[in-house]
């Protein structure tokens, strides 16, 4: 494989980061490997992590804590201001970054690279802030009651690969607005890219005057991921990714309920089309949400349940549309829907995904296919079944979408229903009331009306139920699982009542 020149973009070859410091990783291993999905001969990063890095990682976070927990809301804004700065200089880098690492179409990656300033932003409205600003009540005439937040302490932030640099953002900038400090451990898919962002926020704090610990980054596969999920140091552990990994979260913390744990899983999501719905609006709308980011979002639409009274217009059109997409690199010159898909492992599982549907009895509208050319691309496909069992049910992260018809909206709900992710749901439909009782009786954390599942508004909360998470919304209520409310009761006067049955024997008054 070929070395790219990438790394010019990083300050450092491939290494940690713990206490502002570089600790080198071994690049001559390959434990650690992204190459450009587009041109996998392209080697982006690559090294072998050392697990030993994330107890000093865990340490330098705690030692970092109670100067950085002390500073006023103000100073810490300030490194957020100077964070959100350096990314603005830096959001072509960035974007190129992740094209050229994850592979998704350049457009995303510059929208996706915008962002990190945009939630510092939104985590600083009113409508987030306030969620965590001190407030007191009167509890009666001499006695006042404060609610006043506090942070955690030290927080793992793991990060996933579809979107390497917004969604672990998105839990740092509250995280640390708040006072805790960060271990990050980027996704092995995407390391590269972690690297940019802890150097971009080590500046940041650095010319804050901050202390270098309060941001540390360590490299790693599963190992790695496990020992800072589980270490003793950590007060809590803030995840993006998959069900089966934020599963063996959640096991290895059984013994500590204190620990926050805010998991943002996995989706497996449908879409309802009614006969009253706007027929072009649903098709449009479900053949981007079901395919954008190549279907590596989680939320994607993964099944359309379409009433039969008008699947005969929808589903022809349904496909016809999704054979048009463009599939090309993400940085090709012209014009491209859909980029490859992240691994060689990930177009592998796409296919037998599809011929496993096959198997069980689907039938095949449009074929998902690979491309004749290198690197891990896979076309759009299309599969219709007969309905959808939470027993058959599961995430494919890839771009295959099932179909399935139904004759009313009791049977739609049924069917919406019948996963045990929780994510996101839409229903395309010109009635109030249908849509009412769809928000109403569907089990799940975001439901849309007219629109498709991918695409959430980091203005409000985003966050799933099931194996799509644990109730900690993501978006505007972020800063809910970064502080916990602590209750003080203070009392002004000294006259305190004697309760019956109590003598209060002292030499003599205020002694």
């Amino acid at each position: 494989m070929t070395p790219t020149a990438s790394t010019s973009l990083l300050d450092q070859p491939p290494c940690d980061y713990v206490d502002g410091r570089p600790l080198p990783l071994d690049a001559s291993g390959s434990r650690i490997r992204s190459v450009d999905p587009a041109d996998p001969e392209v080697v982006v990063y690559q090294a072998d992590p050392a697990v030993e890095h994330v107890d000093l990682a865990v340490q330098a976070a705690r030692r970092a804590l109670p100067e950085w927990s002390g500073r006023s809301l103000e100073q810490r804004i300030e490194v957020l201001r100077r964070w959100q700065a350096l990314t603005a200089e830096r959001v072509d880098e960035i974007a190129d970054l992740i094209c050229l690492e994850m592979g998704k179409v350049r457009g995303e990656c510059l929208f996706e690279a915008n962002a990190l300033g945009g939630k510092v932003d939104i985590t600083l409205g009113p409508e987030s802030i306030s969620r965590v600003t001190d407030y007191t009540v009167p509890v009666n005439d001499s006695r006042d009651g404060h609610c006043r937040f506090k942070p955690h302490g030290v927080l793992a932030v793991v990060g996933p690969f579809n979107f390497p640099a917004h969604l672990p953002n998105g839990h740092w900038v509250p995280a640390l607005l708040t006072g805790n400090t960060i271990v990050f451990k980027p996704s092995d898919k995407t390391p590269a890219t972690g690297q940019l962002l802890a150097e971009l926020m080590l500046r940041a704090l650095s010319e804050a005057g901050a202390p270098a610990g309060v941001f540390n980054l360590v490299q790693g596969d599963g190992p790695v991921a496990s020992e800072l999920s589980g270490h003793h140091g950590v007060d809590g552990v803030l995840f993006t990714g998959s069900w089966p990994v934020g599963r063996r979260i959640l096991e290895a913390n059984l013994e500590t309920p204190g620990r926050i744990i805010a998991l943002e899983l996995g989706g497996s999501n449908p879409a309802v089309v009614m006969p009253d719905a706007h027929l072009r609006q649903a098709v449009i709308e479900c053949v981007r949400a079901a395919f954008a980011t190549t279907g590596q979002r989680c939320t994607c639409t993964r099944r359309i349940i379409v009433h039969r009274d008008v699947a005969d217009e929808f589903i022809p059109a349904f496909c016809r549309t999704a054979s048009t997409l463009l599939v090309g690199p993400g940085n090709a010159p012209d014009p491209v829907f859909m980029g490859p898909l992240v691994t060689e492992d990930s177009a592998r599982e796409a296919i037998d995904f599809q011929q496993g549907l096959v198997e069980s009895g689907g039938s095949i509208l449009v074929q998902a296919t690979r491309l004749d050319r290198p690197g891990h691309f896979v076309t759009p496909g299309v599969v219709q079944v007969d309905r959808f069992t939470v027993e058959q049910d599961r995430e494919c992260f890839g771009p295959i979408a099932q179909l399935a018809i139904v004759d009313d909206l009791d049977q739609a709900i049924e069917q919406a229903n019948a996963t045990r992710y929780g994510l996101a749901a839409s229903l395309f439909s010109a009635d109030p009331a249908t849509f009412d009782r769809f928000f109403a009786e569907v089990r799940s954390g975001c439901i849309n009306w007219n629109t498709g599942t991918a695409g959430a508004s980091s203005k409000l909360p985003f966050g799933g139920l099931g194996h799509s998470g644990n109730h900690r919304p993501a978006g505007a209520f972020s800063v809910d699982y970064c502080a916990y409310p602590v209750a003080n009761m203070v009392e002004r006067g000294s006259d305190a009542a004697v309760p019956a049955g109590m003598q209060v024997l002292m030499d003599a008054p205020g002694a």
